[in-house]
């Protein structure tokens, strides 16, 4: 939807372009820099809404704490293993 504003955009302006009467091009200007605008929002709507998380894949605190643990007593056999000859 948001790549028919950018249409309408441009033909705004060429209307702009083309035209004679400098009250159409002030009109044609403004709306091709409203649909413009539109445009933009419309396309960072969709970048956003496209890149939500899925909330299956969060961490919840237990398998954090788990993690923590894992990662802590590996670290702590690396030391041991880089103290002995």
């Amino acid at each position: 939807m948001h790549w028919l504003f950018l249409l309408l955009a441009v033909a705004a302006m060429a209307l702009a372009f083309l035209t004679t009467s400098m009250a159409a091009l002030a009109g044609c200007l403004l709306a091709a820099l409203v649909l413009f605008v539109a445009w933009v929002l419309g396309l960072y709507q969709a970048r956003v809404a496209g890149s939500d998380r899925d909330a299956t894949m969060m961490v919840d605190p237990a398998e954090l704490r788990r993690l923590r643990e894992l990662a802590q007593a590996r670290k702590q056999e690396r030391d041991d293993a880089g103290d002995a000859p």
